[in-house]
């Protein structure tokens, strides 16, 4: 029996191989496109390739764990390469900034420029505590329209809802941000 649509989950989970290789050659453009739009910034195209394989590879290795059909296999590889590129930013990132605290090249820098890092840092934490309260549908659109950089027709692909929705979610969200930081920094100061 040839491996389609149908049949893939079910023969992924028995752990055969032909049902893998059609996941790889369905799902290698999606996974691609996730991990180069959060790694291409640290220019390492080799980075992208491993971080594509290890998504395979957790796929092949967890497969037992997946519950659904194949609408919902897309949006669970789609969240699995997502969070390995993000794992795999942070460890390059770390390891480059130890690198550079070894050589001595760090920037010392300046308490003006300390204080206005420890307010960024502060000003995302408290934007991701808010996007925390969002519905799951609408987190999963911020993370990918404004951490991942997708288009609007690519997330209402990968959610499997119109454009449309996706434009009025990103709206609604915009408004709810808007209104839950204004009140948060008015309650702050006051």
């Amino acid at each position: 029996m040839r491996v389609s649509e149908k049949n893939f989950v079910k023969r992924l989970k028995r752990q055969d191989e032909a049902a893998l290789e059609y996941v790889i050659d369905t799902y290698m453009p999606l996974i691609k496109t996730i991990v180069y739009k959060i790694l291409h910034p640290l220019g390492k195209v080799d980075l992208v390739e491993e971080c594509v394989s290890d998504v395979f590879l957790s796929v092949w290795q967890n497969t037992m764990q997946f519950k659904g059909d194949a609408i919902e296999f897309k949006k669970w590889i789609g969240m699995i390469a997502k969070y390995k590129a993000i794992d795999q930013y942070r460890v390059l990132e770390r390891r480059q900034a130890r690198e550079q605290v070894l050589d001595g090249t760090a920037n010392l820098t300046s308490g003006n420029l300390i204080q206005d890092q420890v307010l960024q840092r502060e000003e995302r934490n408290e934007l991701l505590f808010e996007l925390s309260k969002l519905e799951p549908v609408d987190r999963d659109i911020f993370t990918m329209k404004y951490f991942l950089e997708m288009a609007n027709g690519e997330i209402a692909d990968a959610l499997f809802i119109s454009k449309a929705a996706v434009d009025n979610r990103l709206y609604r969200g915009k408004r709810k941000l808007a209104y839950s930081l204004t009140k948060s920094l008015e309650e702050r100061w006051t």
